[in-house]
């Protein structure tokens, strides 16, 4: 039987129904004041209505999460979580709307909210015995395919492009970063609250982390330019590797990121990296993660710059 012939994909009361199951893992409480007694269900109410008898508010499972004031059915929000958690490389907002029957916009909007979901918190990675593969790229087309007007330079680099520097623990997690600059002082203060002192860094012959080995128990570098890619256990091809993906993402799915934007879907990837199929995470699993991520979180269309899609293919 399909995983999206389940009841909560299609019917709406079995979609609350699962989403309470979710949130509320605990029993249902109220998200004002916190109680969970005396609540109830109000009668002749929407489905899924109920009111906390001590503070007198009525409130749904969607209150206080992405998913507050929406008017798109939750059956179609559990269908686009399902579908943005299992594409390994993301689904496209246009693909998403023909697929939902909803409008780009929507598609749009819905592909942001739950990104803001995949939005995890600060973690700290490695510690002793423990390998953390540090690099960075940059995201954005070929200068030379862009108009003379918008050009910076013919040659290769970051130039016109947006930086990204990502951190990965062999065996582990990823976390990425929108910088505005790759060097030294821009990375060190995400690199001091993201890594765990004794660990073993890896990095590449970037001059933005050649000063680092005293900060941790070991640092060894590979020198790419010299055609080195690995010398004995020191190498960059997991996070190596992670860019790919990242990228095949980028170019191939959605095809234009905005610069305002670009946080969120380093966020998709670095959360689909985390619950990924070799830790053992499958695609229910991985979407029921997402959902669950929904909580205290909210992002207002307004806040979005929806001007921005225009004339994008994403």
């Amino acid at each position: 039987m399909s995983v999206l012939s389940q009841p909560h994909f299609h019917n709406e009361v079995a979609a609350i129904s699962r989403l309470e199951e979710i949130v509320w893992p605990n029993g249902v409480h109220c998200p004002s004041c916190g109680g969970f007694d005396r609540i109830t269900t109000v009668k002749g109410g929407r489905a899924g209505l109920r009111r906390c008898g001590p503070c007198k508010r009525e409130f749904t499972v969607t209150v206080g999460t992405v998913f507050e004031r929406s008017h798109i059915k939750l059956h179609l929000w559990f269908q686009a979580a399902h579908l943005m958690a299992s594409s390994k490389k993301g689904i496209s907002a246009h693909q998403l709307h023909r697929t939902l029957k909803v409008t780009y916009k929507t598609a749009w909007f819905m592909e942001h909210r739950l990104r803001e979901a995949m939005r995890e918190g600060h973690f700290v990675m490695g510690g002793e015995g423990k390998t953390v593969e540090i690099d960075e790229t940059f995201v954005g087309g070929l200068e030379k395919n862009k108009h003379p007007s918008k050009r910076k330079h013919l040659g290769t680099g970051g130039a016109g492009k947006e930086a990204v520097f990502s951190l990965v623990e062999r065996g582990g997690f990823v976390r990425s970063h929108h910088v505005p600059q790759v060097t030294a002082k821009t990375l060190r203060p995400i690199r001091q609250a993201q890594v765990d002192g004794p660990t073993f860094v890896m990095t590449d012959e970037g001059g933005a982390t050649k000063k680092i080995g005293s900060e941790y128990d070991r640092h060894e570098s590979v020198n790419h330019g010299a055609g080195e890619y690995v010398r004995g256990g020191a190498h960059t091809n997991t996070i190596e590797g992670y860019f790919s993906i990242l990228k095949r993402g980028i170019i191939g799915t959605y095809h234009y990121v905005s610069q305002q934007h670009l946080k969120r879907y380093l966020a998709e990837f670095d959360f689909r990296y985390n619950y990924r199929m070799a830790l053992g995470i499958g695609d229910e699993s991985r979407a029921d993660a997402l959902v669950r991520g929904i909580v205290g979180k909210r992002l207002m269309y307004k806040d979005s710059f929806p001007a921005s899609i225009s004339g994008h293919a994403n």
